[in-house]
């Protein structure tokens, strides 16, 4: 939800108003897809990176406004906490030297950044959840000057009532309390863009939920949270905790949460759209003056502001985005599930991983989520989520098996036709999966690493937690600067 708002007061009327214009808003979406209105070939694909930024000690600094001063570019924004920042990577086409050149890129963007970063005592770290953040980072006060998350922050806690509590168990457990949504701002990820058809739609989205629990698996980079260590990915559970609306009554009763990975495969993109008006209620009901049904009418294409509004107020792990682009609508898969980190290659491998792997699995004779209930997909993510490359995940065709063996001998050759299949350089592709491949067989994530190093910092110098995760945490900003691939980074 990147779009700015302004201070609002909600009234009854607004709620009836916004539902109104909901319900017209997906009658006209349901008649542009009958009329096949929107892109039928689109082949682009695009990232937005979230970052954390920290001091010269490693430590949570809260100076976002002054960096995107610094940086002065329209592609980087804010997230939710003051030590957060995101940047927007353009779409392009997915052939060729695409992947390498986006690598290059990329590493281009966020050097020149920490440069004039730095420039105001403060550095970029792209890691799942920085592992120097305490409790008393994340509240009100730290939150991100933008009106929008003040809004939000307020008609979430409007709706639940109480204050969030979060509770999550591992090798050891936390449990805290929190009146504002700041803790998901904890919560650093990568979200990959794919543009796809109206009639491929389903096919993506499906796929790509029915690999989320391997690509968490293979990504894990968020062990600790709050001096604690917990699952290998904890801000999948965190994140699902920190912006949940329903108290405890409300769960027991079956409302669906906003984090949600589902409950169903889909036969169209409009199922979401229409679960979304179906089963949530509003958090920001702000309507714009735009009748969309008269735009169609005569010839022009309608923003559905409020239909796409309402859609970012629902995170679910692979979403549907409605965009509208030099006058053309087109539709998206927004694949969340991976954290930010640990190096450029690490996350350019981890795209082109799921870019082939989801590109072979929509194209097989016998899909995928045929074969396998909805329901062991989510249990899939959970799992992964817990445990990263030491997760034994369910497979058609071959039950519970460990992660690291269905990515070797069953993923990995899928995600190469599929990169061969989109025209992507063999020599990048045989590159970027080398790391995928590696990394299975060392069995070092970004969270083994950083679980591996604090035990190895404890152990030689006897320091307590906070200052062996602050010593982690710079260690693992000099290799992530490097771009060696986690799987080469050595714990001692």
């Amino acid at each position: 939800m990147g779009r700015d708002i302004q201070a609002i007061k909600i009234s009854g009327e607004d709620r009836r108003n916004y539902r109104d214009k909901l319900r017209r808003s997906l009658d006209v979406f349901a008649r542009m897809l009958r009329e096949r209105l929107f892109d039928e070939h689109p082949s682009t694909v695009g990232q937005e990176i979230e970052l954390n930024l920290v001091d010269d000690r490693g430590m949570p600094s809260m100076r976002n406004d002054d960096v995107l001063k610094v940086i002065a570019d329209p592609a980087w924004a804010t997230e939710v906490g003051q030590f957060n920042l995101e940047i927007n990577v353009p779409h392009r086409h997915l052939d060729g030297d695409a992947l390498a050149t986006l690598e290059a890129e990329l590493r281009a963007d966020l050097n020149a950044a920490d440069a004039k970063a730095q420039s105001v005592g403060s550095h970029l770290v792209m890691v799942g959840i920085l592992p120097t953040l305490s409790e008393a980072d994340v509240h009100e006060g730290t939150m991100s000057a933008n009106e929008r998350y003040k809004v939000l922050n307020e008609q979430i806690f409007a709706a639940r009532g109480e204050d969030m509590r979060i509770a999550i168990d591992g090798p050891e457990q936390l449990l805290t309390h929190a009146d504002s949504i700041t803790p998901e701002s904890a919560c650093t990820s990568v979200q990959l863009h794919t543009q796809v058809s109206p009639d491929a739609f389903a096919a993506y989205w499906n796929a790509a939920q029915a690999i989320a629990g391997v690509q968490v698996a293979l990504a894990a980079n968020s062990p600790f949270l709050f001096g604690r260590q917990l699952w290998h990915e904890t801000r999948i559970t965190l994140f699902e905790q920190a912006t949940d609306t329903r108290p405890d009554e409300l769960k027991e009763q079956g409302v669906r949460p906003r984090v949600w990975f589902g409950e169903r495969w889909i036969t169209s993109v409009f199922d979401l759209f229409e679960e979304n008006i179906r089963y949530f209620p509003a958090l920001l009901p702000i309507c714009e003056d735009e009748d969309p049904l008269a735009v169609l009418d005569q010839g022009g294409c309608p923003q559905l502001a409020e239909m796409s509004l309402h859609n970012g107020t629902i995170y679910r792990w692979n979403r549907p985005v409605y965009a509208v682009v030099d006058g053309i609508p087109h539709l998206r898969v927004e694949n969340r599930v991976l954290p930010a980190g640990p190096t450029i290659a690490d996350t350019v491998a981890n795209a082109a991983f799921y870019y082939g792997l989801v590109r072979s699995l929509t194209e097989a004779q016998r899909p995928i989520w045929t074969q396998m209930s909805f329901t062991t997909a989510a249990e899939n993510l959970h799992e992964a989520a817990r445990h990263g490359l030491d997760a034994h995940l369910y497979w058609p065709g071959v039950g519970d098996t460990p992660v690291t063996e269905l990515i070797l001998r069953r993923l990995l050759p899928l995600a190469r036709e599929g990169l061969d299949g989109l025209g992507v350089n063999p020599a990048d592709a045989d590159r970027l999966l080398g790391i995928i491949e590696q990394r299975c067989l060392t069995g070092q994530t970004g969270a083994a690493w950083q679980i591996s190093t604090v035990a190895e910092i404890t152990r030689h110098s006897g320091v307590d937690r906070h200052e062996a995760l602050r010593q982690m945490t710079q260690r693992y900003i000099g290799h992530m600067h490097t771009n060696a691939p986690v799987h080469t980074w050595p714990t001692a």
